[in-house]
């Protein structure tokens, strides 16, 4: 527990500092006389208090506590930040500052009297008293209050037990940076694979020179003879003939040398390569490992804060925490750190019930607690339940009411009546305390929740309780990622996706004895729990929107991804399986999908980028049959010239997902920043490109502007011209349309089988 302990301190730390910061940044906008945001400053007292209780600093606390109640009443107006009182906002921050600075020398450090004092009085309209002068030096006011400089963290105390684990506490920022760098080398040394190819190449045409330098050896036999014959009749011809002949056998020689040395060179660089990628696979696993943390190190101290809350309530409590060890990106558990400790602490203040009312319902004496940390699918699942009264729904609709929440005459029904308590000042606590009644912990956690592009639900728990759920998805966040390809249509290149590995409950390779037939659609039969089961067995071109598609079949087998979608299995069959590897997963692109398919996108070490796949979306879409096709003989396709697209877009994002969707249905595609550079290169490349795709909002030279030069230039006139853009005004599409565009499509209601179909139709 002690490490867990100094991983709580470490994250508190730069947390405090982030506070303080932004206080002492509101006090100087306020002293310039200009507005200050005074409800984030209340906010920030409020989290630091709950961050103190959390890593058991009631010093902190009691400093941070007092704060916040100044600051409220700041927020309410009824009372002015004067000078006076700025300075003993000042000296409570610095008292902050200094116990946590301390705690490697003072672990449980003394209330700072001084402070405590100077903030009473500011509450209670007594005179101020003049700050200690004997105080140590490292809590000493500084003499010009600012923001506190930033600073790398000092590495954690010694331990010395041997058989501890030793921390070293680095920003987080230069993490990132060593894993940006892992991933640069790895698209760096992928050059080593044309180097490889070259070698090859090399050496398959020194053998095919060889086979040419056979044949002439093969006939040296007849020539010597000649030769000889030659020289009998004195002709001087022989003699060069010899010559010839000795020529040729000395290249056959130097010849068989060179093959051997870029054989051994080839046989070298391909155990250097092999090498070389294990090596930098392990090392760019580690360093994205090293962003993964478990929940433990943020939420691990939250049980000690509500047993301690409840017994200065003097109330018996039982704390369950369940789902720590899962490893979770730290910026999102750092985000969902505020948020689920006001949910714990709602639970005491809004859910206790004295010992006697708990006898007389048939439940334990003590309340019981739980903080659970699940990962579904794509979506991290934190949940806080008690076993307490429950939410009041008719004190809740009242207070609804009063506030104006509710519209006069209206009946909400359940589910919207228990949304309320997300509202921000909403409180049904008779009077405000250190745990309740300002309105401010369930309006934290919907608008967390909001931010990380989730949500946050109260509900009633069974039998007895409530239950808070804050639901966010991991997309934005590193996690561990499946790495799949599949072709989406028959004779075309195959696409990578990614599947969240926590949704994957198996990988499958199926022979023809493990696959069956349901109800005439195709399944697998596979060993689960110890029992046979058969499970809905889909292509993933299929899902994808492709049409009916044959199940793929390599060496006989069936690959496939077994996906756990709530309490049901599917299997989704794919061309092949390739990594599992921990990517930071971002939002998925606006356009170029289904959405319900979708839940991010990851770049690849090519920096080419791959969606990465809901599988509920997967399952749901699965369980509509009738996707599977009988396998069909692809037909063979004759040699012909691949056609070439110019993509031209300021967005480095939409270009490289652009030219990704094109290169995967057999398009060779160049790329342009602007439409000045892509005049450029038509101007010098023209007749090389068969078609234009363009943005209309860019730098230099827009869309129009391009659009109208390209018709002007008697060699490029006939050029297709595609402009794809956001801009989807009649005007503007009139516009493009007059110019001479081919087509205008709009990417609000992009689908990338619209722009290839209408490729198709170009060419």
């Amino acid at each position: 527990m002690d490490d867990i302990r100094q991983l709580l301190l470490a994250a508190f730390d730069a947390e405090h500092r982030e506070h303080l910061a932004a206080i002492r940044a509101a006090l100087a906008e306020a002293e310039a006389g200009r507005p200050a945001d005074w409800n984030d400053v209340f906010r920030r007292a409020h989290s630091l208090k709950g961050a103190a209780r959390a890593v058991d600093l009631p010093a902190v606390e009691e400093v941070a506590h007092r704060l916040e109640a100044l600051f409220d009443r700041v927020v309410q107006g009824r009372t002015g930040l004067d000078r006076r009182t700025a300075g003993v906002v000042d000296l409570a921050l610095d008292r902050i500052e200094g116990l946590v600075a301390g705690l490697a020398e003072t672990p449980e450090p003394a209330v700072p009297a001084d402070a405590i004092a100077a903030l009473d009085a500011c509450l209670s309209g007594a005179p101020i008293p003049e700050a200690k002068s004997d105080i140590t030096p490292e809590i000493r006011p500084e003499a010009r209050p600012g923001p506190a400089p930033e600073r790398l963290p000092e590495p954690a105390p010694p331990t010395h037990q041997d058989h501890a684990v030793a921390y070293l506490r680095i920003a987080s920022d230069q993490v990132e940076s060593l894993s940006k760098a892992v991933h640069d080398l790895t698209a760096v040394l992928q050059g080593q694979e044309a180097i490889g190819g070259a070698v090859a190449g090399l050496e398959s045409g020194a053998r095919g020179l060889r086979r040419s330098v056979d044949t002439v050896q093969g006939r040296t036999g007849e020539m010597v003879a000649l030769a000889r014959r030659l020289r009998e009749a004195g002709d001087p011809a022989g003699i060069a003939l010899d010559g010839f002949v000795d020529r040729v056998r000395r290249l056959d020689g130097d010849l068989r040398a060179v093959i051997r040395g870029i054989s051994g060179l080839a046989r070298v660089q391909s155990r250097s390569t092999g090498a070389v990628d294990t090596a930098l696979r392990r090392l760019r696993d580690d360093a994205d490992r090293l962003l993964l943390v478990p929940a433990e190190t943020v939420f691990g101290g939250y049980g000690r804060m509500v047993r301690e809350i409840a017994r200065e309530a003097g109330l018996a409590v039982e704390v369950r925490l369940h789902g720590l060890d899962l490893q979770v990106d730290r910026g999102l558990l750092q985000a969902l750190k505020d948020p689920v400790l006001h949910a714990l602490r709602n639970t005491i203040s809004h859910g206790a019930e004295s010992p006697e009312g708990r006898r007389e319902a048939g439940k334990p004496e003590a309340l019981s607690v739980t903080l659970s940390v699940a990962s579904k699918g794509t979506q991290l699942v934190v949940t806080i339940r008690d076993d307490g009264r429950g939410p009041d729904l008719a004190r809740i609709l009242e207070t609804g009411r009063r506030q104006g929440l509710v519209a006069p005459g209206s009946e909400p029904g359940r589910d919207e009546i228990l949304d309320l308590v997300f509202a921000p000042g909403f409180s049904t606590a008779a009077a405000i305390d250190r745990i309740a009644g300002r309105g401010m912990g369930l309006s934290v956690v919907a608008e967390a929740a909001r931010s990380l592009r989730g949500r946050a639900s109260l509900r009633p728990a069974e039998p007895h309780g409530a239950e808070v759920t804050i639901t966010v998805p991991l997309s934005a966040a590193r996690q561990p990622v499946l790495l799949v390809e599949a072709a989406l249509r028959p004779g075309e290149a195959p696409q990578t996706f990614g599947l969240p590995s926590g949704a994957i409950a198996g990988l499958l390779r199926l022979s023809e004895r493990d696959l069956a037939s349901v109800a005439g659609e195709p399944a697998a039969r596979i060993k689960q729990g110890g029992r046979d089961v058969v499970v809905p067995l889909v292509p993933l071109a299929s899902l994808l929107g492709s049409g009916v598609a044959p199940l793929p079949l390599r060496d006989g087998l069936v690959r496939a991804v077994l996906l756990h979608c709530g309490p049901t299995l599917c299997a989704v069959a794919v061309d092949r399986l390739l990594d599992v590897r921990v990517l930071l997963v971002g939002p998925a692109p606006p356009f170029g999908g289904d959405p319900a398919l979708m839940s991010g996108t990851v770049m690849l070490a090519d920096e080419n980028p791959a969606l990465v796949l809901d599988p509920e979306g997967l399952c749901a879409r699965a369980r509509t049959g009738g996707l599977v096709a009988a396998p069909v003989a692809v037909p063979e396709r004759r040699a012909r010239r691949v056609p070439t697209v110019l993509v031209v877009d300021d967005s480095i994002t939409t270009r490289t997902l652009e030219k990704s969707i094109l290169e995967a249905h057999g398009y060779r595609v160049f790329v342009c920043v602007d439409g000045q550079d892509a005049l450029d290169r038509l101007r010098r490349d023209g007749a090389d490109v068969d078609l234009v795709v363009a943005d209309v909002e860019m730098p230099r030279l827009d869309g129009f502007g391009l659009l109208q030069a390209v018709k002007a230039d008697p060699g490029l006139t006939r050029l297709p011209v595609i402009l794809m853009t956001s801009r989807g005004d009649p005007a503007d599409i009139r516009r493009g349309l007059d110019l001479g565009a081919d087509a205008y499509i709009t990417k609000q209601k992009f689908d990338q089988r619209e722009l290839l179909d209408t490729i198709g139709q170009l060419l």
